[in-house]
């Protein structure tokens, strides 16, 4: 007979085990705020008997301060921990939680409801394979509703409950619940949900939880436990060709060098043959690395290290595909755009786009519609809002391996990050790549920039003059341009209110418009660059970014940045054109400085105070720069 200590040993052993091999369902509830959402969840967890006795009654102790069930437990608690949450009553912040029964495991986000944070719903969502969509069964489907539904099927979630709760607050009326479901289905068809399940419960009262409600004896259908128990969950891309983002390339001697990171779909097999994109080079897989040794197979979701068996070039951000099923490769894709930032979204701006572990730079170059989550309707649109979906073309500044978001998941989503502040402020789906662009490559000429720049015996650049209208800018860059002139220098100047007269003359003064109005201009500096020039710009430019633009598209060192800085009194007391004395009155809209923003540059590489300074001294500041950075003798 074996000792006590030994059976214990082996049955908290055993315990393990069965609980290592249970299948693990991850799913989310969403929909409009006040639809009991964290309540859900608090019951679930209650239920579960997954809650200490301690943690019930800080609950409790909560519940008086900050509840809203009277002396009854506020289960909502147990979910919303931000004091602000407890405070307004409300979602803010993705909660996730995890409880498990004897047939499987769940990890289940409890997203916001309010229309502000939708973008933290979309995170919740992300990795998902069932949503709980809730609905209020005294409000029935509302505008968040369909918001929340619309963000489901784009993010190809492949099972939805539709759970009207509150029930307790209608009399627990079989009617009601049948015009919710008949309103649902509706809109479920219009925008080709998958099959719905439709579940009529009180989060609060526990009602067709775990347990069947005896009040609503009329509904016939599974508890949502019993739902969420016997969901047939989709294994996580199995089926689908071998996918691996590098995460890290592993190099912790000369003899060994392996790419380490989760496969995303598939699986893969010591000695299978691989292709690494977008380079196209190919090899076979040597060794499958895990800190438990070696594998001869890796599966979807597990976290591996491969080793080739040839040395080929593969950095962090490549994808490893099988080689019979490459995905796409494009630097110009169409996808659908969910915008999750307060400031609206601005085409042609750069954002950082991260695709899997592979980060370029995007711009939004056709906005081609947005979509109303209520009627479906498609609308022209020059810019979105936050919270607002669209369906766009992007360009990159290189090619990205991806599959089509509805292939694919892992390797089909991206999400758009603000270039100065680094936060996420968008989330999309990729639907296709654009094929003309494949057919477009950049023609190399015998003669090129360095050999125009010889011949007119200097070194070029962009000396880009950037202030508030009336801050002297124009008058400095003619002066400048004068003296290199007389210095025998090649220039050109690009004067903002010149270029509107023809190349930008279709453009307004909206931000979105000024955005197009550098890229242009940007693009056609670069092109003087190129041949050879000294060009000066005088624009207002009021965005870093669209600055920063500029001076990426020339070459290191070839892009000068000028303040030309002056307070906005001094500028509004100059007004060489009316134009501050026409905004103050109205007659202007969307003029620099009076009702659109300014952004000073943060690290210019020349200031000029011209409220101190004369346009003669300022124009010598410039041409000391120039001979100080070699640009002239």
């Amino acid at each position: 007979m074996s000792p006590p200590e030994v059976n214990a040993t082996t049955e908290i052993l055993d315990f393990l085990a069965a609980q290592e091999n249970k299948e693990l369902l991850r799913f989310l509830t969403c929909g409009s705020v006040d639809d009991g959402k964290s309540t859900l969840i608090g019951r679930l967890l209650y239920d579960s008997k997954l809650i200490f006795d301690d943690q019930l009654d800080s609950v409790a102790r909560d519940s008086r301060k900050w509840g809203t069930q009277g002396d009854d437990v506020d289960l909502a608690l147990l979910v919303d921990g931000l004091q602000a949450e407890r405070e307004q009553g409300i979602t803010i912040d993705v909660a996730y939680r995890f409880f498990a029964t004897d047939k499987r495991k769940f990890i289940v986000a409890d997203t916001p409801g309010h229309e502000q944070y939708t973008r933290n719903m979309v995170t919740g969502a992300s990795t998902a394979e069932l949503a709980v969509i809730l609905v209020d069964a005294r409000k029935g489907i509302v505008t968040q509703t369909k918001r929340h539904s619309f963000i489901v099927k784009l993010l190809g979630i492949p099972n939805v409950v539709l759970a009207v709760n509150k029930m307790d607050l209608v009399n627990y009326g079989a009617e009601r619940f049948q015009e919710i479901v008949h309103d649902y289905r509706a809109f479920a068809e219009k925008i080709g949900l998958p099959e719905v399940t439709y579940l009529p419960l009180s989060a609060l009262k526990g009602d067709n939880i775990f347990k069947r409600s005896t009040e609503m004896d009329w509904y016939g259908g599974p508890t949502l436990l019993e739902h969420l128990e016997g969901v047939e969950v989709v294994s996580a891309g199995l089926e689908k060709p071998f996918r691996m983002a590098v995460q890290y390339v592993v190099r912790p001697s000369s003899d060994f060098r392996g790419f380490a990171g989760t496969l995303a779909s598939g699986r893969i097999q010591r000695g299978a043959e691989i292709l690494v994109s977008p380079s196209g080079r190919k090899s076979r897989v040597a060794r499958i690395v895990t800190a438990d040794g070696d594998l001869e197979e890796a599966l979807a979701g597990q976290s591996v290290t491969l080793v080739l068996a040839d040395e080929i070039d593969v950095s962090r951000g490549d994808i490893i595909t099988a080689a019979d099923a490459p995905p796409d490769q494009a630097d110009q894709v169409a996808g659908h755009l969910v915008w999750m930032q307060d400031a609206e979204l601005l085409p042609e701006r750069q954002y950082f786009m991260k695709v899997g572990a592979r980060t370029v730079t995007a711009q939004v170059t056709d906005l081609r519609y947005k979509i109303n989550v209520n009627t479906l309707d498609r609308s022209a649109a020059k810019t979105l809002q936050l919270n607002e979906i669209a369906h766009c073309n992007f360009s990159l500044d290189r090619e990205i391996a991806f599959d089509p978001y509805e292939t694919n998941r892992h390797t089909g989503a991206f999400i758009l990050i603000d270039k100065f502040t680094n936060q996420t402020v968008g989330a999309g789906m990729i639907s296709f790549g654009l094929r003309r662009a494949a057919n477009i490559v950049w023609h190399e000429t015998e003669v090129n920039k360095e050999a125009r720049a010889r011949l007119k015996h200097q070194k070029p650049c962009v000396l880009w003059f950037t202030g508030l209208s009336g801050a002297g800018k124009s008058t400095i860059a003619n002066m400048v341009e004068k003296r290199l002139q007389s210095l025998g220098r090649h220039t050109y100047l690009l004067d903002g209110d010149n270029v509107r007269h023809g190349l930008n003359r279709d453009l307004g003064f909206t931000d979105q418009d000024r955005v197009e109005n550098i890229r242009r201009i940007g693009e056609v500096a670069r092109l003087f660059v190129d041949s050879g020039m000294i060009v000066l710009v005088s624009f207002i430019s009021p965005f870093r970014s669209e600055r920063r633009m500029a001076r990426d598209l020339v070459d290191e060192g070839e892009f000068l940045e000028i303040f030309v800085d002056a307070p906005l009194e001094v500028c509004e007391s100059r007004d060489p054109k009316g134009l501050y004395k026409k905004a103050r009155s109205g007659n202007i809209k969307n003029f620099t400085g009076i009702d659109s923003p300014y952004e000073r540059p943060e690290l210019a590489d020349l200031t000029l105070p011209t409220a101190d300074l004369t346009p003669t001294d300022a124009a010598e500041r410039v041409i000391a720069m120039l001979r100080d950075y070699g640009f002239i003798e």
